[in-house]
């Protein structure tokens, strides 16, 4: 019979080993459950040439904890708006954080975007201040409304698109994103939608003197001499000139029935077409200056001085003002004492008791910017000095009265300037002094003339007659208004 078992017991210890077994004769139902121990295994197990399967619960997560480092991985980044970044690093996604909308001139922050809704009118925007390289806003039409009233982008001396002006959106429904780069191109449009032309705002831009505003137009004044700075020369279809008054200064007075000082030169352009103010009748038919992007120096005349008599100085004339190509004279002085002329100037001085009067309008300009002076009387008074009407004759021993200035509403409000002084006065009555200009007192108390008003050109009063010290007013100082469209 065939033997085809053998026990265990008729085999000694370590006599089967692996040269002992043909392959594949062993298979799993031939081995009892626990009947073979790792101590009958080799440490080592070579299955380099098997296949073991595993059941899908045989490794958990707890035994991959650690165990494979990202480096190990085929695909070991991930692409972030185009920006690659290893697996287990950290990026910074930029967002705009919408604001609830706006109604009113706002200045914007990085990172922000904004619903501008202009229906009550245009609205300024302000870039932020002091940007750096990243920082970015966001602009929406919240109400359609931007064609109506336009939306302005402030740009809070950065530039715009490379360029030193604010841009203006007039397109309904725009929407834009800018985004700082450097202070060459400074803020750059990255997204433009539903916009039809980004420009330079059409308004004429300037800076210098004190700044008001009256209805859509800003009015500069200087009462000293300074620079009127023009950063955005304007478009047609904003504004592109610049209304101007100039007075120079008023001519001091003269002593002893001294003549009145003449006003300064008063010149002032026609006002623009669709302006909202009067000008004075001393109105060039020429028009406004049309502006330039640069600084316009500006000079505000000083009053003359008035006489101190007997024995001390003559009275003086104005100085000019001057802006661009627009010079006013200053005021003639009053004449001094008996036989003193008065002098020339944009308004003539008025004459001493027995002198001249001055010329107004000198050197020529037309319009004329001023008038003559008033002659003297022939018991002593003296004449008052010119002004946008000529200064009145003395008449007798009374003063002549100043010359009335001229009004204008160029600063928002009429208002009365460049008025004559009026003449000293040997006889009781001193002459009146034009609007701006100084009047004077009796020989008796005072024999001071007065001095002309400040910034009006006014011219200063002649001075009285016996009664020592008989002393001159000084002159006004001059003023220069300048007025554009900004809005």
């Amino acid at each position: 019979m065939a033997l085809t078992k053998v026990t265990k017991s008729g085999l000694a210890d370590d006599s089967v080993d692996a040269s002992k077994l043909e392959d594949g004769t062993i298979v799993a139902a031939d081995i009892n459950d626990g009947t073979i121990t790792d101590a009958k295994l080799n440490s080592t197990l070579d299955l380099s040439s098997k296949t073991v399967t595993l059941p899908n619960t045989s490794v958990t997560n707890a035994q991959l904890a650690g165990s494979i480092a990202n480096a190990k991985l085929t695909n070991s980044s991930i692409t972030v708006n185009g920006s690659s970044v290893s697996l287990g690093g950290s990026i910074t996604s930029k967002h705009i954080d919408w604001q609830s909308v706006v109604t009113t001139n706002t200045t914007m922050v990085s990172g922000r975007g904004y619903f501008v809704n202009t229906t009550s009118g245009a609205i300024t925007m302000t870039l932020p201040a002091s940007p750096s390289a990243g920082d970015y806003v966001a602009i929406k039409d919240y109400a359609e409304t931007f064609g109506t009233n336009a939306l302005i982008i402030g740009r809070n001396g950065s530039n715009i698109q490379g360029n030193a002006n604010n841009s203006e959106i007039t397109t309904n429904r725009a929407s834009v994103v800018l985004v700082y780069i450097d202070s060459t191109k400074g803020w750059l449009y990255t997204n433009e939608s539903n916009v039809a032309d980004l420009q330079q705002s059409p308004y004429v831009e300037a800076t210098g003197g004190t700044v008001a505003t009256s209805g859509d137009y800003k009015v500069h004044t200087f009462t000293s001499s300074g620079c009127f700075v023009v950063s955005n020369a304007g478009l047609p279809a904003g504004s592109t000139t610049v209304d101007y008054l100039v007075i120079a200064g008023g001519g001091g007075g003269g002593y002893n029935n001294g003549g009145g000082g003449g006003a300064g030169g008063f010149r002032e352009s026609n006002p623009s077409p669709g302006s909202d103010w009067t000008g004075s009748p001393l109105k060039s038919p020429g028009g406004a200056i049309t502006a330039a992007a640069q600084t316009y120096p500006i000079t505000v005349g000083a009053g003359g001085t008035g006489a101190v008599g007997p024995g001390g100085n003559d009275s003086a004339a104005g100085s000019n003002s001057v802006f661009s190509t627009i010079t006013s004279s200053g005021g003639g002085r009053g004449g001094n004492d008996s036989g003193g002329d008065g002098g020339n100037g944009g308004s003539g001085g008025g004459a001493a008791y027995n002198g001249g009067a001055g010329s107004g309008n000198t050197p020529p300009v037309s319009p004329s910017q001023g008038n003559n002076g008033g002659g003297s009387a022939p018991l002593g008074g003296g004449g008052g000095g010119g002004a946008a009407t000529s200064g009145s004759a003395g008449s007798g021993a009374d003063g002549g009265a100043g010359g009335n200035g001229t009004p204008t509403s160029i600063s928002g409000s009429a208002v009365t300037r460049a008025g004559g002084g009026g003449g000293g006065a040997d006889g009781s009555t001193g002459g009146g002094a034009g609007p701006g200009g100084g009047g004077v007192g009796s020989p008796f108390a005072p024999t001071i003339g007065g001095s002309g008003t400040a910034n009006t050109g006014g011219g200063g009063g002649g001075g009285g007659g016996a009664a020592a010290p008989s002393r001159g007013g000084a002159g006004g100082s001059g003023v220069v208004i300048l007025r554009y469209k900004y809005q």
